[in-house]
């Protein structure tokens, strides 16, 4: 979780930032799949694909994003969930 908020924390710095936001992303991904912690999975992948979304890299961020959306099975109506799917709509081909 730290390590998201310390991503977009990054980002907030100008363009420069970006590889270093990235990298925080990264890290708080690794983290969240090596923990098994899918809700902070889907958070750190919204937002390494709102990046990638941002540099035009829009087919990676739907690759990213669209297994971690697809492993839940409940919980649509919850913020997190509305805000992946939103994503994922504006990511379609």
């Amino acid at each position: 979780m730290i390590n998201r908020i310390a991503g977009e924390i990054a980002l907030m710095s100008g363009d420069r930032a970006a590889a270093k936001g990235e990298a925080y992303f990264r890290r708080a991904l690794a983290i969240a799949r090596q923990q098994q912690a899918k809700s902070w999975e889907l958070r750190a992948a919204m937002s390494l694909a709102r990046l990638w979304r941002d540099q035009g890299k829009g087919q990676q961020a739907r690759e990213l994003l669209a297994p971690v959306y697809g492993w839940f099975t409940e919980g649509f109506d919850t913020r997190d969930l509305r805000e992946a799917k939103a994503l994922l709509a504006e990511l379609a081909p």
